[in-house]
């Protein structure tokens, strides 16, 4: 679980990796015969039976250092993602961080820009508003409304969602289940873990080698196994040119 790419020197929320440490973590999965790929590629591939030399990688917020730095660093690896985008908040910034530095967010264009260069698009909700104790109507509007968004935006139905702040309730799962997501990430689900709440390991600018393989050595002890899964759909040819 990626946020953001960039070079700074005040990073509050450790939300921000720097491109050095980004192309050394690639290097370091690369070097151990392991590829970084989009989440739902992940899941074909684990409903397949082929995803042990496979990692999912996830970037949430959908900020426009994406498309600038981490693009060019994941394609120089040989590696795909999933980006995690906010439909409601486009040429807008991370204004739900009360503190830090303001970031710039991708807009329509770029967000097409990154799903044309392979990338997986996936939802984070409309304006990055916690899902948990929502109404009704936060929910389809954050939920279904943000995947129809981003289906029109992209041409291709969207499968993946993330939850803001990994922050979830049993009505959040069943309103993202029934808008057709394929799947959902969480951070660390609990009891809720499966196909619409998937654990995932935070990755900052402090993880080097060691404290990538302590992580991956402790994700089986501090998050519940995933059971097997349904594949989600595959890619789709976008819906314009059918």
């Amino acid at each position: 679980m990626y946020h953001s790419i960039a070079y700074t020197a005040y990073d509050p929320y450790k939300i921000t990796v720097s491109p050095d440490r980004l192309h050394s973590q690639l290097t370091w999965l690369r070097r151990r015969g392991l590829r970084g790929v989009s989440v739902g590629e992940l899941l074909r591939a684990r409903a397949a039976g082929r995803a042990e030399r496979l990692v999912g990688l996830t970037f949430d917020d959908g900020y426009r250092d994406f498309l600038d730095t981490a693009l060019p660093l994941l394609r120089a690896h040989g590696c795909t993602a999933t980006v995690f985008v906010l439909p409601g908040r486009l040429h807008g910034s991370n204004a739900w961080d009360p503190d830090g530095p303001r970031k710039r967010l991708l807009n329509a264009d770029g967000i097409k820009e990154v799903a044309a260069a392979g990338m997986e698009i996936g939802s984070h909700g409309m304006t990055h508003v916690t899902l948990r104790g929502a109404d009704d109507e936060v929910l389809d509007h954050e939920v279904a409304n943000s995947r129809r968004r981003l289906t029109d935006l992209t041409g291709v139905p969207v499968q993946g969602f993330c939850y803001p702040y990994g922050q979830l309730d049993r009505r959040a799962v069943a309103a993202v289940e029934a808008a057709g997501y394929g799947y959902a990430c969480a951070i660390s689900p609990g009891r809720a873990t499966g196909q619409f709440a998937l654990p995932r390991i935070h990755v900052g600018e402090h993880d080097g080698p060691l404290r990538l393989r302590l992580k991956r050595a402790l994700h089986p002890v501090r998050r519940r196994r995933v059971p097997p899964l349904p594949a989600p759909a595959a890619p789709a040819e976008p819906l314009e040119a059918r």
